[in-house]
């Protein structure tokens, strides 16, 4: 089955998906220049009242209708199954937001999540336009594009000490957030997966190869 086979919205509401799904990269850049404290003080409220939109609409009649009025063009199928009652991509973004930065150091959360973010734009649009064959679960292009896109992630983004090692890390990292996002599906949304498998591939990463690393990012808050 080829990505467009699976798609259930149209490929120009999926480009406007992903160009909202671009607003959440302000979420690495944010969280850089500040504190955990204080990332998760905005995080935790927003995730929220996600949730409570989310959920509310299914038991909400003209909450329901307000949603679907506003959103509904760039939801999918599954997003709306009222049966299954199932989040929408927003509010996983959300929910991982809150999930990596607690658990994990900001020199991984910042890489992975940008990388959810560029990365799952790249397979998406990518896999659909051009995705003819079959890897896993969804396209070889798609996947490939992800990998691509993530690595020019990795030489972007903030290092501890910036040596070679920590580059190949990040590099190996994306490659299992292609897999994830690839075998993501309506059982597990690729915006929950993606930074969580990133960031945890990286932290075992760097504790096996370069265990005597900091892992605090220079001159920032954390």
């Amino acid at each position: 089955m080829t990505a467009t086979e699976r798609a259930t919205i149209d490929y120009k509401n999926e480009v406007i998906r992903k160009l909202i799904h671009l607003f959440s990269l302000s979420i690495p850049v944010v969280y850089y220049f500040i504190t955990k404290e204080l990332a998760l003080s905005i995080l935790i409220p927003l995730t929220l009242f996600s949730l409570f939109l989310d959920y509310g609409r299914y038991y909400h009649k003209t909450l329901a209708e307000y949603v679907e009025k506003i959103f509904g063009f760039i939801m999918r199928k599954h997003e709306k199954d009222a049966k299954k009652k199932n989040l929408n991509g927003a509010t996983y973004v959300l929910l991982s937001a809150v999930i990596v930065v607690l658990i994990f150091p900001k020199v991984f959360v910042v890489t992975g999540f940008a990388v959810l973010i560029i990365g799952d734009i790249s397979a998406a649009l990518i896999g659909r336009k051009f995705g003819r064959t079959k890897f896993l679960f969804k396209s070889l292009e798609g996947t490939l594009a992800f990998f691509f896109f993530s690595c020019i992630v990795v030489l972007l983004s903030p290092k501890v000490e910036g040596i070679f090692a920590e580059y190949l890390i990040g590099i190996a990292a994306v490659a299992v957030g292609a897999i994830a996002e690839n075998i993501s599906g309506e059982w597990a949304d690729d915006n929950f997966m993606i930074p969580i498998a990133v960031c945890l591939s990286m932290w075992v990463l760097y504790l096996i190869f370069l265990p005597q690393m900091p892992l605090i990012l220079p001159n920032v808050p954390n």
